[in-house]
């Protein structure tokens, strides 16, 4: 899609297709959302996460941002989108299960790596990517030859551990009522990498 037209478009095929097909389900959803799993991911146009799990409308609860990062709990009076996003999920939806996703080839990564050098990222990306930055320090000692690939992986970890900071979070997964996972796609294969509670490592999914 490149122009306004092209979504207007998109629109009203949407009505003679998908829509039409499950216009039960949907009035249905009218009514309220009740998804089990939320899903933090990657803003990239590529790494849809609707696609890739082949989701109906009204099962996954998704945020999207500049490399599928989650800030530690800051209750500083702020404006937090993604805090906003989780506290409304964990404490009134209830769900049971968040899942970070990150992806082959991100961009914020690749900000990340270049230390905010590029004049292009801009004054919100910079700050936003500062997140990673203790990431990036043992990416970079661990002397890898991948290093964009290796702080992917990273990043999904930070996000695991600041989602731990947020007191409600905590709480529920302390309880059992909540479990929270790590996940990578490598759009290029098509490949979907699931982490691994007790060991860490990202295995591959089979496709079959």
């Amino acid at each position: 899609m490149r122009s306004i037209d092209d979504l207007i478009s998109g629109y009203r095929r949407f009505r003679t297709g998908a829509y039409a097909e499950q216009a039960s389900l949907y009035r249905e959803l009218g009514q309220g959302q009740d998804p089990n799993i939320m899903l933090i991911a990657c803003a990239d146009s590529r790494a849809e996460p609707s696609d890739i799990f082949d989701a109906a409308p009204g099962q996954l609860f998704v945020v999207r941002n500049v490399a599928n990062l989650v800030p530690p709990y800051e209750p500083d009076g702020g404006l937090h989108g993604v805090s906003a996003a989780l506290e409304y999920a964990v404490n009134v939806l209830k769900v049971g299960n968040i899942v970070v996703m990150g992806h082959g080839g991100c961009g914020g990564i690749a900000a990340s790596l270049g230390g905010g050098g590029n004049p292009e990222i801009g004054e919100f990306v910079t700050p936003w990517v500062s997140l990673l930055e203790s990431a990036r320090e043992r990416v970079a000692q661990s002397g890898s030859v991948n290093p964009q690939f290796a702080l992917e992986l990273e990043g999904i970890e930070v996000s695991l551990t600041n989602l731990m900071s947020f007191p409600f979070v905590a709480r529920r997964v302390e309880a059992g009522d909540l479990s929270l996972h790590g996940a990578w796609f490598a759009i290029v294969h098509g490949e979907l990498h699931w982490r691994n509670a007790k060991t860490g490592h990202f295995e591959v999914i089979s496709a079959i």
